[in-house]
């Protein structure tokens, strides 16, 4: 009897570890993520209005170019992947990206693989009401050296958004142990078209906070690559 019980526990160990290594994403997720998420309302341009990140590499490099990212979400049901267009300004001149997501068995949860740095990406939208704004979590996992990072962005259908928002992003990033300290925010440069020269203009750069928010944020001049 002993040994049958055995053989059935060896069973179900042998099956999880096999349906791990299959496929990653499916299982349990370890982040929640927005109630009853509508891929369809998701869809559409966005705007990156700000980032903080464990990994210093990935710090440095946007502060180095801390401009508002500009993307386009694309979905053709029923396929099962959804595309994400990224367009900004870096060295002075319009790039545009394009990254593919494949969806999970958990709704709001998405996966792509980053192959320069050998990079497999969770993405979780843990709360979003589409029509305003939309807060992120990426878990990356590099191999096969297992390093982790955590990325947190904050996402807006214009180029600004209100404190009430701010502060939901600042209480994401601290339930996550990173500090609101090292946020970086993005500066509006103007409409980005790839391919398109970029010229500063002679005025200000635009604070990406609403105005009636009284909160005053210094832009940076760096230019660098995204």
């Amino acid at each position: 009897m002993q040994r049958m019980v055995l053989l059935l526990i060896l069973v179900v160990l042998v099956g999880s570890i096999w349906s791990l290594q299959m496929d990653p994403v499916m299982g349990k997720s370890p982040v929640t993520t927005q109630e009853n998420f509508d891929l369809k309302q998701f869809t559409g341009r966005w705007f990156e209005i700000a980032v903080v990140s464990t990994c210093p590499y990935y710090m440095q490099r946007k502060q180095r170019n801390p401009t508002i990212v500009a993307l386009e979400v694309n979905h053709v049901p029923p396929q099962e992947n959804f595309t994400m267009t990224a367009s900004t300004f870096s060295n002075g001149t319009c790039r545009e990206t394009l990254t593919d997501f494949s969806l999970t068995s958990t709704p709001g949860r998405f996966f792509h693989h980053v192959a320069r740095f050998g990079a497999d990406v969770d993405s979780f939208v843990v709360h979003t009401n589409y029509n305003e704004y939309a807060l992120l979590l990426q878990l990356s996992t590099e191999k096969p050296s297992g390093n982790q990072t955590t990325i947190v962005k904050l996402y807006s259908r214009t180029v600004s958004v209100n404190l009430p928002v701010l502060e939901k992003f600042k209480e994401l990033i601290r339930h996550h142990g990173l500090s609101e300290d090292a946020i970086i925010i993005n500066q509006h440069e103007g409409d980005c078209f790839p391919g398109e020269q970029w010229k500063e203009a002679a005025t200000s750069h635009q604070v990406f906070v609403h105005e009636n928010s009284k909160l005053n944020i210094s832009a940076k001049e760096n230019q660098g690559d995204v």
